[in-house]
């Protein structure tokens, strides 16, 4: 709201300026004008966008002469009577004042003092027998203006969690407060045609048609499920979903009334990227609750971007090779950085085309946007890209048991923690992914695809729990390193999106119980008794696993999607047990002073790293599972235990091709290439 060309003119006492006079109401400094049988109150110097601070007696409100306009345009026309408040007590910033800057000026200055100091200013008029009173105001006297209408809204908004006796105070406070990074994350919101933000025009990109990839949608199944969806939103935000029937250079909604735009926001001010997708993993709970809208254009960005490539060479730190930047199939770690949305994965410490988590995420949190909102329209837009995103993983099943396998260096969010072999983490994502996309594919229409995921899911399941099952929990992986046997935090991710989604649990519920409860009493009880949050990893016999940096980290937005999948399976109480220990360490006076810029991570001494990051949006994960939407409590239910007697070869993704009956369209004015 405040520029520079606000404060352009100091204010310079001026009295021939005026056509009325000076005199006190409601204990105020006011300038009149006009008979007093009705008024219009003018919010000092805010008729005009520049006059922002200053007083009644400053040079830009007596250079527009706003007494003048108001005498001949609303008092002589309309018997109005013009009143101007000093709300600044004769005290406008001056910006000569250099010690004085408008942050520690509007410290003195606050709308929320004008709107006090409006009460006996009101009383005042209305004991003069005037009953109709109006207002106008910009820049600082918008602000007024609209103060109480704005906390009006926003009680309205936070009462319902605020006045709710099961939730613990420090919850709330928390909740509401990690928000901050919405608007502190380098946010960026432009809408749909805006000029890019390109810093060259030297992108490379190729993306194919959405309609090239192996469908196999029915067309009269696609029509009945449309006829049969419900695209009114998330019920319990009361805010209509955007329907999309066009593709074009990732997200093209102008045809929709209420578009939204398009979205950026950082990982965090240290690590610049956009969008960091294995991160808004985690943080997208937040924006699907409070702006549905932009969380669904951000998953058709993405969905493009999983069908394009960027062939131009990248030299990846860690291994020292050189791959490209983009391979179509994989979904990006980001969106980029200098030229967002053009040029892709501005992170290179690893090949995260090798990555085995990001695609499972996108499958997962497309499924949970379109079974919350109801948008088949949605549905059907981003089909394409989760067929291409499942079938691409394909090539990481090294032992054709449906089952993922890692490739022994850190292929996953945790990008300094190595896995050999079977992983909790990314096989409970697959597993979980492999679920989304049955039940995805069967409200689509695409049948087959979905019998296929069926049974991928049985096998897969099976050859995981032989694997790594111990009775207990799940191993952090099945090779024979020293932390192989660490239990990890995070290793029931898949099933957290699993719950949130409406789905059948992924494993049995006593498997399920058993592991959180290990990861309550190791991770986060034996971390300073509960008071910190949960470690990523800990061995069995109660040491913090020091594998390596991240496995000793206590990461605050893995302690909170961990404490979110306690509250879905009935574990309440150990749910908001863990997530207290990072509004202790974190938030509290007690705590290590991280308000307002909760890093993503800290070790237990306390040291942190990455300060204003993204992920601790996550705690918006556990208000999400305290109050499921109706749309997911009524998602149409899978079963994935019909197995379907495939033989080995028609199990494949890459050998069950058809042509899609649904096609999206082309870049059409894109600077892009497109290859369809």
């Amino acid at each position: 709201m405040l520029g520079p060309q606000c404060c352009e003119r100091p204010p310079v006492l001026n009295p021939l300026s005026w056509s009325g006079h000076v005199e006190k109401l409601g204990g105020l400094d006011v300038y009149v004008s006009g008979s007093p049988s009705r008024i219009f109150m003018v919010n000092t110097t805010s008729f005009f966008v520049f006059d922002l601070i200053e007083s009644y007696e400053a040079p830009n409100l007596r250079y527009y002469n706003i007494a003048s306009v108001f005498d001949i345009v609303l008092v002589a026309a309309s018997g109005f009577y013009v009143v101007v408040p000093d709300y600044f007590y004769g005290d406008p910033y001056d910006p000569s004042h250099q010690d004085r800057p408008v942050p520690v000026w509007i410290k003195d200055h606050g709308p929320d003092k004008g709107f006090e100091d409006t009460k006996p200013v009101l009383e005042a008029i209305k004991n003069k027998g005037i009953t109709a009173i109006g207002a106008a105001g910009m820049c600082w006297g918008g602000e007024f203006l609209y103060y109480k209408r704005w906390e009006e809204d926003i009680e309205a908004w936070q009462n319902p969690i605020l006045r709710d006796e099961r939730l613990p105070e420090w919850y709330k406070f928390t909740l509401f407060n990690e928000l901050y990074f919405l608007v502190a994350g380098g946010t960026v919101w432009i809408g749909t045609h805006s000029a890019s933000i390109r810093a060259n025009g030297n992108s490379q990109l190729q993306q194919s048609d959405l309609g090239n990839s192996d469908g196999g949608v029915d067309s009269k199944d696609q029509q009945n499920n449309r006829d049969n969806c419900d695209s009114n939103g998330i019920e319990s935000n009361g805010e209509a979903s955007v329907t999309d029937k066009s593709n074009g250079l990732f997200v093209d909604t102008s045809h929709v009334d209420d578009d939204v735009g398009r979205f950026l926001y950082l990982e965090g001010v240290e690590y610049v990227m956009w969008n960091t997708y294995d991160v808004h993993f985690y943080a997208s709970y937040a924006l699907l609750m409070l702006f549905p809208k932009i969380e669904l254009n951000i998953q058709r960005d993405f969905a493009k971007a999983v069908l394009s490539e960027d062939g131009r060479k990248v030299k990846f730190l860690a291994e020292g090779n050189l791959g490209i930047r983009k391979v179509r199939g994989a979904v990006p770690h980001d969106l980029g950085m200098h030229d967002p949305w053009n040029e892709m994965n501005a992170y290179n410490i690893h090949d995260t085309s090798k990555w085995k988590d990001l695609n499972p995420k996108f499958v997962l949190q497309v499924y949970r946007d379109f079974a919350a909102t109801g948008d088949y329209q949605f549905g059907i837009d981003v089909w394409p890209a989760v067929r291409a995103a499942m079938e691409y993983m394909e090539q990481f099943d090294r032992d054709n048991d449906d089952l993922i396998e890692n490739d022994g260096f850190p292929d996953q969010t945790y990008d300094t923690w190595t896995v050999h072999g079977v992983s909790a983490y990314c096989g409970c994502l697959w597993l979980a992914a492999l679920q989304a996309a049955a039940a995805m594919a069967l409200q689509i229409g695409d049948k087959f695809f979905a019998e296929l995921c069926k049974n991928k899911f049985l096998n897969a399941k099976a050859a995981l729990e032989a694997k790594l099952w111990n009775g207990t929990y799940f191993n952090y992986d099945s090779g024979a390193s020293s932390n192989s046997k660490s239990i990890q935090t995070d290793q029931l991710a898949g099933q957290w999106y699993t719950a949130s989604s409406g789905l059948p649990p992924i494993f049995e519920d006593s498997k399920i119980k058993s592991t959180l409860q290990k990861i309550f009493d190791f991770n986060v009880m034996k971390t300073k008794g509960g008071r910190m949050g949960a470690v990523n990893g800990m061995h069995p016999d109660g040491k913090v696993d020091e594998t390596c940096m991240q496995s000793r980290e206590i990461w605050t937005g893995v302690t909170y999607a961990a404490a979110a999948t306690m509250i879905l399976s009935g574990m309440e109480e150990q749910g908001f047990t863990t997530a207290e220990g990072i509004f202790t360490a974190g938030w509290s006076e007690e705590g290590f002073g991280y308000w307002f810029q909760t890093p993503e991570g800290w070790t237990m001494d306390g040291h942190y790293r990455s300060l204003i990051y993204m992920r601790p949006l996550a705690i918006w994960g556990m208000q999400w599972a305290l109050s499921l939407p109706k749309a997911i409590l009524d998602a149409p239910k899978i079963n994935m235990m019909d197995r379907v007697h495939m033989s080995p070869r028609s199990r494949r993704f890459s050998h069950n091709s058809k042509v899609v009956t649904h096609k999206a369209k082309c870049f059409g004015d894109s600077s892009l290439s497109c290859t369809c």
